[in-house]
């Protein structure tokens, strides 16, 4: 359900194409199944931008991976959850703008 105001036109800015949208399922898929096999193990990321995170796979959906890490103190832009540990917060991840996923071994 869409919700168009009265007298508003609308005009697309942007339509991804048929082949940009199956790679782009493809590799969302892909990543699911690699998260899915290694949740609760440790992993090393690095993003398209460059930013890289050092975290526990806690659980894929839907396209977004979620990642927890330790605490470094002070306040971050991350949440915690009472399931968790107290040194850890939840970090979400958009799984087609990661670029490398390495597993550490603890």
């Amino acid at each position: 359900m869409s919700f168009q105001p009265g007298g508003y036109q609308q005009q697309v800015l942007y339509q991804a194409d048929t082949n940009s949208i199956q790679n782009l399922k493809s590799i969302r898929n892909h990543l699911h199944k690699i998260c899915s096999q290694h949740a609760n193990q440790y992993v090393r990321i690095e993003t398209l931008d460059g930013q890289v995170y050092m975290g526990r796979i806690v659980n894929c959906d839907r396209g977004l991976m979620y990642l927890a890490v330790r605490k470094q103190g002070g306040h971050r832009a991350f949440f915690g959850s009472p399931s968790y540990n107290d040194d850890e917060l939840i970090l979400t991840l958009v799984l087609y703008e990661l670029l490398v996923i390495t597993l550490l071994y603890t």
